[in-house]
């Protein structure tokens, strides 16, 4: 009898305990509710999670947790495909002096009439004193009569803001200097290159030589007056029209040579540029001169 007693009362004891787990959960339960409908803010998601549910089934009243700060790890930077070239080197811009930028006269030979004409229609011109030699070596003072071509001083100085300008004539320094430092007064010709430094071929003299200046010709050029100058380099020049006191309304300058060097500028070679446009070996050709090699 006592062997049947006890199981019975070993399963009293395990409905007690089962019934005691349930009426503990249907307690929390119950608050639960009652927070639910007291309207606790966190009550929904304490059924939820109660009940296993992770996801919310209605969208959260409560306000939004500030998100964890992000470390931010600076990568190696490396310039996108289409990167812009790196910028060119300032254009060389060599110019003539006589029947380019001036047009000089001795004084004593210079008509009255035509200097009268020259000033009452707008051009400048001023009077200076130069030394010149004979073949005697023997020095002289000359009085010479300079006409300014129109534009030239915004000439020099609006392309002095993208080229370096070089002066580069046929004269002798002791006549061409002192002028020069009369319209250049602001020092804009970084270097100037006076008879000596030009050249005798079997052709002409007193060529100009750009190889003295730069051996890469890609970005210099030569503005003149005289073609034959271009003789070592003919795909630097750029002709130009003659000068005189007679061209009052000349507007070379401002007109003409300054758009295409503009343009020239922003080229990385202005060779083919200028051949396009002047196609100079050809009139060297033509003159019965053949391409040097010197000149490519």
């Amino acid at each position: 009898m006592a062997a049947e007693v006890a199981p019975v009362q070993h399963r009293g004891q395990a409905a007690a305990a089962a019934w005691q787990v349930v009426a503990d959960w249907l307690g929390v339960l119950v608050q639960i509710l009652l927070q639910i409908i007291r309207g606790t803010p966190s009550s929904w998601a304490q059924l939820l999670s109660f009940l296993g549910l992770r996801q919310p089934l209605l969208p959260s009243t409560a306000q939004p947790q500030p998100s964890p700060e992000v470390a931010f790890v600076q990568l190696p930077s490396s310039p996108p495909a289409d990167a812009s070239p790196p910028p060119l080197r300032r254009l060389t811009v060599v110019l003539d002096l006589d029947e380019t930028l001036v047009s000089a006269y001795e004084s004593s030979s210079l008509p009255a009439s035509l200097r009268t004409q020259a000033v009452e229609a707008g051009l400048h011109c001023f009077d200076m004193e130069c030394i010149s030699s004979d073949k005697a070596r023997r020095q002289r003072v000359n009085r010479v009569t300079v006409f300014e071509r129109p534009g030239l001083h915004e000439f020099l100085q609006r392309t002095s803001e993208f080229a370096d300008l070089v002066l580069f004539t046929a004269g002798l320094e002791g006549y061409a200097k002192p002028l020069v430092d009369r319209i250049d007064t602001h020092n804009r010709f970084c270097h100037r290159l006076y008879r000596p430094s030009t050249v005798t071929t079997q052709y002409r003299e007193h060529v100009k030589d750009l190889s003295c200046l730069s051996k890469d010709f890609c970005r210099i050029v030569l503005v003149d007056n005289n073609p034959y100058s271009f003789l070592m380099q003919p795909l630097n020049g750029i002709p130009c029209v003659t000068f005189t006191a007679g061209q009052p309304m000349d507007d070379q300058l401002m007109r003409v040579i300054f758009p295409l060097l503009k343009r020239l500028s922003l080229e990385k070679d202005v060779r083919p540029a200028l051949y396009e446009t002047f196609h100079m070996p050809e009139w060297f050709q033509r003159q019965g001169i053949p391409q040097i090699d010197h000149a490519v």
